[in-house]
């Protein structure tokens, strides 16, 4: 990545909020396309550890430090491609608060309350019979503008989404447009990028795989808590040789996003000729563990390391600090915070 600036090539940008530890929803859904994205040349990539995201929603320090060494040794143990990406935390860029302050300054506050995150907030506050903005922090409520600073910072084009995120990559247009129209043409407009083809995945308990709904199967568990996990699946009563439903089955959804055509297309058969639940679910195991086994390894090893992971991420920072810092010294002249000599 010699020509970080080059808008020949897109530039793709993607945050991973250090709340929590990944489980098999995070990697199908956005971990593994984005390290397989991660190997291509033709783009330019960032991807960080969205820490100063993470403070809004989580005040528990040791948590947010533990997730930021977890979900960094996540995606260099599934082989994400550091020479061809820049990896970095997002706390280490200095700039970025600070283009976040600028751009707090032209940000509309009515366009910072049709947020959907904080118009629920409000409503579920409502619904209570509570102040409207009861437990809403300036954090929730213009983490619209740190996103929007977050692109802009590195002029992303496309910006992997889900539809719940979508509204936020407009927002960050509608100010990157606003400050353009004051200082003068300094920001690319972002585009939001959906993938429909990426797998939601289920929960144990049939729901979608989310931490808050306390369903998760976390990525790296060892190999029996991985097949007691999967054990747990909830199914129906149908007895082994009943015909079984794949398209209402959570074993048969998770199945999907690890399996091969062929693989997919012989256990639709397998349902269809009544495979018995304990064997489908060993089956699962099998087919995960098998995928997950050498990256596990990778994750504990770097687990034991955090002086490797703190190296990379460093190495990414001065990549990232390489187009941030000229960048900011551009804007704040623009903006007329510049030397009177």
């Amino acid at each position: 990545m010699n020509n970080h600036t080059s808008t020949a090539r897109d530039t793709v940008l993607t945050g991973i909020t250090t709340t929590g530890t990944p489980h098999l929803g995070n990697y199908v859904g956005a971990i593994r396309p984005a390290i397989s994205a991660s190997q291509r040349a033709d783009v330019n990539a960032y991807y960080f550890l969205a820490d100063f995201h993470a403070l809004i929603k989580c005040q528990d320090p040791e948590k947010v430090h533990q997730s930021t060494r977890e979900i960094a040794a996540t995606w260099l143990a599934l082989g994400l491609n550091t020479d061809n990406v820049v990896f970095y935390r997002q706390s280490d860029i200095p700039e970025i608060p600070q283009l976040t302050w600028f751009l707090n300054c032209i940000a509309a506050k009515g366009l910072m309350n049709r947020a959907h995150a904080y118009k629920d907030s409000v409503q579920k506050n409502l619904d209570a019979g509570e102040d409207p903005d009861f437990g809403v922090t300036m954090g929730l409520f213009s983490y619209p503008v740190l996103m929007a600073a977050d692109i802009l910072m590195f002029n992303g084009t496309k910006v992997p989404v889900g539809r719940d995120q979508i509204q936020h990559i407009e927002m960050a247009r509608d100010i990157g447009q606003r400050f353009n129209h004051l200082y003068s043409e300094h920001f690319v407009l972002p585009e939001a990028v959906v993938d429909d083809h990426v797998a939601v995945l289920q929960g144990l308990d049939g729901r979608k795989m989310s931490k808050s709904y306390g369903n998760t199967i976390p990525l790296f568990l060892p190999e029996k808590q991985l097949k007691k996990h999967i054990n747990k699946i909830v199914t129906n009563l149908l007895e082994p040789g009943e015909p079984k439903d794949p398209d209402t089955s959570t074993v048969f959804q998770v199945w999907r996003a690890f399996a091969s055509k062929e693989q997919t297309d012989a256990m639709r058969r397998e349902f269809e000729n009544g495979i018995a639940w304990g064997e489908a679910k060993k089956q699962l195991f099998e087919l995960i563990n098998e995928e997950l086994r050498e990256p596990r390894e990778r994750y504990n090893e770097l687990m034991d390391n955090p002086e490797y992971i703190e190296k990379v991420l460093r190495e990414g920072a001065e990549k990232a600090r390489a187009v941030s810092k000229p960048f900011m010294e551009r804007l704040n002249r623009a903006v007329g915070l510049y030397s009177l000599v």
